[in-house]
């Protein structure tokens, strides 16, 4: 991981998509929180859960349907999404995305 520090990073291509699957890399692991990027292949999701950190979703790419506490939200590329702790929460994929997930601990 040291080799990412002090370096300009095109986040999309740090990660690619696969059929069928969805795909993840830590960029960053602190006692803080994290940085995650993932690629989500069209039909992929994560199921409900909640986590007692608030976590914010950059999307990179494509087009996410995010609900929090049972509400839709549809994020496209360039936008984002800060979900609350303690709140359920699930993402899916209509179309394919990808996605910057920044876990705040403190």
């Amino acid at each position: 991981m040291e080799s990412l520090l002090s370096k300009a990073m095109n986040l999309g291509n740090m990660v690619e998509y696969q059929d069928g699957s969805i795909i993840s890399r830590e960029i960053l692991r602190k006692e803080t929180g994290t940085i995650t990027l993932f690629a989500f292949d069209a039909g992929q999701g994560l199921s409900e859960h909640t986590a007692p950190f608030d976590a914010v979703v950059q999307i990179l790419d494509g087009e996410a349907e995010i609900y929090i506490s049972g509400e839709p939200i549809t994020a496209l590329s360039g936008q984002m999404v800060i979900m609350p702790a303690n709140k359920p929460h699930s993402l899916k994929a209509n179309k394919k995305f990808k996605m910057l997930l920044t876990m705040i601990k403190s």
